[in-house]
């Protein structure tokens, strides 16, 4: 009676031994992919600091266009509320959908703003201009490989809260699968153009 009390009790300390394990192990990953995330929330913030100035040196030369100007900084001002309310939640599915949603805005405005500034030889030949574009288009590459590897390390997380046994402990612990941060629209798949010349 001694002997199989004893294996009980050991089969049990196993499985909350491996319980604890998978435990770890989601937090772990829940807790990379919120890193993930907080790479692409400092090159989101750069950008959106970048706009502001971007948008000031075009009003000079640009008098007449100033609903784009508007749209913009509006579409600017949306992205930045939607990036804060992200990075205080990163596994908030709803909160990186919004933020992709006016994401796909913010490209939108931007293609129209750059599309623009063709017709203005004088703008296209400013050096703050010039300086602030080349700094968006390098801060646009940064933004994508910090989505990337936001989106490996939120697949590695959901990967693995999904296999068995894990599913049951991360149902049993409320991990909530995350969301990639994926392009939706098809304006934003393409990197803003910057040619002068």
């Amino acid at each position: 009676m001694s002997i199989a009390l004893i294996i009980v009790l050991a089969v049990v300390v196993l499985v909350i031994l491996y319980v604890i394990g998978i435990y770890n192990r989601l937090i772990n990953l829940r807790n990379r992919f919120k890193n993930a995330f907080a790479q692409i929330d400092v090159q989101l913030k750069r950008r959106y600091d970048l706009i502001p100035n971007l948008v000031e040196t075009a009003k000079s030369y640009m008098k007449y266009e100033r609903s784009t100007l508007e749209a913009v900084t509006q579409a600017r001002n949306q992205a930045a509320a939607a990036g804060q309310k992200a990075a205080a939640n990163p596994a908030d599915a709803s909160a990186i959908k919004g933020l992709m949603g006016a994401e796909a805005t913010l490209t939108g405005a931007l293609g129209k703003l750059f599309a623009l500034v063709e017709n203005y030889p004088d703008l296209k030949a400013n050096q703050t201009m010039l300086q602030l574009m080349e700094e968006l288009t390098s801060t646009e590459n940064k933004v994508s490989f910090a989505r990337q590897a936001y989106n490996d390390a939120v697949m590695t997380y959901n990967i693995s809260r999904e296999t068995f046994p894990a599913v049951i402990v991360a149902n049993l612990f409320a991990f909530a699968a995350a969301q990639l941060f994926e392009i939706t629209a098809e304006q934003e798949r393409q990197a803003p153009k910057v040619a002068f010349g």
